[in-house]
């Protein structure tokens, strides 16, 4: 596990980085004001839980865990759904993804709660 997490989390901050590019040099043309900062959110989210993958690598290479590796199932989770709902919703305009983004935003949540919960369980 501690490999997979580490592979995901290297892979998704260096995709989020491509994807803050993507939107600084190519949407900013096209979107509105309020389309790149949904767009930022999601970018910017998917880098703060790309780096919680990496945690999750080391913490499950130190204190093997259930709770470790939901934790870092619920962050990959999360990032497919919060930010790929923002995603999606800004290139494509289908605004009603945002009733999906929320599951997203309570699975990094769980995701968080359970990492804290397997650190002090150690």
């Amino acid at each position: 596990m501690e490999r997979i997490f580490f592979s995901l989390g290297a892979l998704l901050a260096g995709i989020a980085v491509g994807l803050g590019a993507f939107g600084a040099h190519a949407l900013s043309g096209t979107l509105g004001p309020e389309d790149l900062v949904t767009f930022e959110t999601g970018v910017r989210y998917q880098m703060y839980h790309a780096l919680a993958l990496l945690a999750v690598a080391w913490a499950v290479g130190r204190w093997e865990s259930v709770q470790l590796e939901w934790a870092g199932w619920l962050f990959l989770f999360g990032i497919l759904v919060f930010s790929g709902s923002l995603y999606i919703l800004v290139l494509t305009g289908q605004r009603w993804l945002g009733a999906v983004t929320p599951l997203g935003g309570l699975a990094f949540i769980a995701g968080w709660l359970l990492l804290a919960s397997a650190v002090i369980r150690g």
